[in-house]
């Protein structure tokens, strides 16, 4: 870094993270509202002609799918809102979230069909 880039007392400046927490946040909160859609319509269309078995165990499927995103998705945007700076989400959390979300589509595109 040069020095102008630098502080008077000789460190980096503190970085502005800008509105880029506030982006990510709601980014979280449509994702979340994208699977809550999902897992609803999903649980209507199993149920709808009747109570089965496979039905309701494709109905608890989705839920624990949907619980599993939606505890991920909660601790990301507490740790979001709490700090400017949040630390990177971890590859566990992303790949929760990740495998959850495809799941969560793929259940209910089958329970569609």
């Amino acid at each position: 870094m040069t020095d102008q880039a630098q502080g008077a007392e000789g460190r980096a400046p503190d970085r502005d993270p800008g509105l880029q927490p506030e982006r990510t946040r709601l980014a979280w909160r449509r994702t979340t509202l994208s699977c809550t859609v999902a897992a609803v319509l999903a649980a209507r269309a199993a149920l709808q002609e009747g109570t089965t078995a496979v039905g309701v165990v494709a109905c608890a499927f989705c839920l624990l799918l949907w619980l599993g995103f939606l505890g991920v998705a909660h601790r990301r945007m507490t740790e979001l809102a709490a700090s400017n700076r949040p630390l990177r989400l971890p590859a566990r959390a992303a790949a929760t979230a990740a495998l959850c979300t495809m799941a969560l589509a793929a259940c209910a595109t089958v329970m569609v069909f």
